[in-house]
């Protein structure tokens, strides 16, 4: 079996040294893809299109269409042609390989037959459309040729003294080829966002590094790690990536604790962009990636990215700024990363309380110089950084038990509200039960001092945090943790 590679479009019309040079790192690509899968493949380059042939000598278990599916996540590839290659010796010879293999396939269908020529012959490429669709049509009984819209395209590509028959079209990913161009770290939470952003920075010829804020301990991060491997895995697992995780929790306790609550937005993604700019450096990226979007939040208007933007002379990209939130969802449904969106919380809400829309920046600089800036290097040096090809052996190990949720606390229960002082502020948890309030960047550390001879419910207002809590607390061992949640309230938690 082979495959005609056909190019992204403007690969194509970059100069010749550059062509060749994109076209050299796709074949490399192309390798290191397939030799994953255990497939062997000899490549040849035909100036606007690769010719991909399975190497005889290595036996193959895979099926043309799975080896199709392959090519088709890799980057730099405008569509892929499944064919069949003959020699031949004149219009008549190619009109009989074409029926061997259509004739039967056209009953009952209207059909044409388009040629692309390449070399030099003594016919043109409508000349065989002609005598091929003809002979065709009186010889097998079909519905006629049909020009527009017809019910069977048939395909050829004419090379010097070989056809190419195709026999499936299939649509590739487009873009760049992976590493073509520089590398960037995208900041990825799990939500739809950051996911399609990733991608589409992979797409573009960007390898990409992920970087993860974990403000919510094992189970946020687990999911994340799912994800970013699952993006990784499916479009760019020609070269090697690192996932790095940075301890954010301490951070997110200097906000809520110090600063106000109108700007808290703003200052937490400029702690987060400082420290992203700290590990871009050491990572060698050129760029940070963010899913941010105009609009969007009140963190993203662009009087507050502008001030968000002044803590870094990193370049920060943001290739869903002008998006619909629906088109950013169509989009992950189409990639893939929607099941991973759908279950996973927006952390920044956690800590927005009647958030400006237009933030000063010397009123953002005071509040910030509350805070103890030693922790942006403490936590850029506190940050986790692994392969991302070793995720599912360690995120097997992160994993813990399942988390019960009740509605009700018996008498040796204490419901512990984990909301940030506002947000109980605003909403007083109402309950005849004992119940403590600890912040949710807190109870990791303070539950140990807890009585243990108590199961304790953790209570946020939609669910998320607490859950995110309570299997971070059974991960450490502890299993007299639950969630709960008020009976007059049923909502959902999101399930990871």
């Amino acid at each position: 079996m082979k495959y005609i590679i056909k190019f992204f479009p403007e690969i194509i019309v970059k100069s010749k040294s550059v062509r060749q040079e994109m076209s050299k790192v796709l074949q490399r690509n192309i390798r290191n893809v397939l030799n994953r899968v255990s497939v062997k493949v000899k490549i040849q380059d035909c100036w606007d299109k690769l010719v991909v042939r399975l190497d005889e000598e290595c036996p193959c278990t895979k099926t043309p269409e799975e080896i199709a599916e392959f090519l088709c996540r890799i980057p730099g590839i405008h569509a892929i042609l499944e064919s069949e290659e003959f020699e031949y010796e004149s219009m008549h010879d190619i009109y009989e390989k074409v029926a061997a293999v259509y004739g039967s396939k056209i009953q009952d269908k209207t059909f044409c037959v388009r040629v692309k020529r390449k070399g030099n012959q003594d016919f043109k490429s409508i000349d065989v459309e002609k005598y091929v669709g003809g002979g065709l049509n009186q010889n097998f009984s079909s519905r006629g040729v049909k020009l527009k819209n017809p019910d069977m395209v048939i395909n050829l590509e004419i090379d010097n003294n070989r056809m190419f028959l195709i026999t499936s079209v299939y649509q590739g990913m487009g873009g760049y080829p992976l590493s073509t161009q520089e590398e960037v770290l995208s900041l990825i939470s799990g939500g739809f966002d950051s996911g399609v952003s990733s991608y589409m920075f992979i797409r573009r010829g960007c390898r990409v590094h992920y970087l993860f804020f974990n403000m919510g301990g094992n189970a946020h991060e687990i999911g994340v790690k799912q994800e970013s491997y699952y993006i990784w895995d499916k479009y760019s697992s020609s070269h090697k990536v690192r996932f790095i995780s940075v301890p954010f929790e301490k951070m997110v306790g200097e906000i809520l604790t110090k600063t106000d609550h109108s700007v808290r937005g703003v200052i937490l993604k400029r702690m987060m962009m400082r420290i992203a700019s700290i590990i871009a450096k050491k990572l060698g990226a050129g760029a940070l990636v963010t899913g941010e979007s105009v609009g969007q939040v009140s963190s993203q208007t662009l009087t507050n990215l502008s001030v968000i933007d002044r803590v870094t002379d990193t370049l920060i990209l943001r290739p869903l700024a002008v998006t619909d939130k629906q088109d950013i969802i169509d989009k992950a449904r189409d990639i893939g990363t929607i099941h991973f969106a759908e279950t996973m919380p927006e952390y920044c809400g956690v800590i927005s309380d009647r958030p400006t829309v237009k933030a000063d920046i010397n009123f953002v600089e005071s509040e910030e110089s509350k805070i103890d800036m030693s922790l942006v290097e403490e936590l850029a040096e506190a940050s986790k950084w692994m392969d991302i090809r070793d995720i599912p052996e360690d995120t097997k190990e992160m994993i813990g038990g399942d988390v019960e949720i009740t509605d009700y606390a018996a008498s040796n229960e204490v419901v512990v509200d984990i909301r940030a002082q506002d947000e109980i502020d605003a909403k007083p948890l109402i309950t005849d039960k004992p119940h403590l309030t600890i912040p949710f960047f807190k109870i990791s550390s303070v539950f140990k001092d807890l009585d243990q001879t108590k199961t304790y419910l953790l209570y946020c207002e939609k669910g998320v945090m607490s859950k995110m809590q309570a299997m971070y607390l059974k991960d450490q061992g502890f299993q007299n943790v639950k969630v709960y949640r008020q009976r007059e309230k049923q909502q959902s938690c999101c399930a990871l």
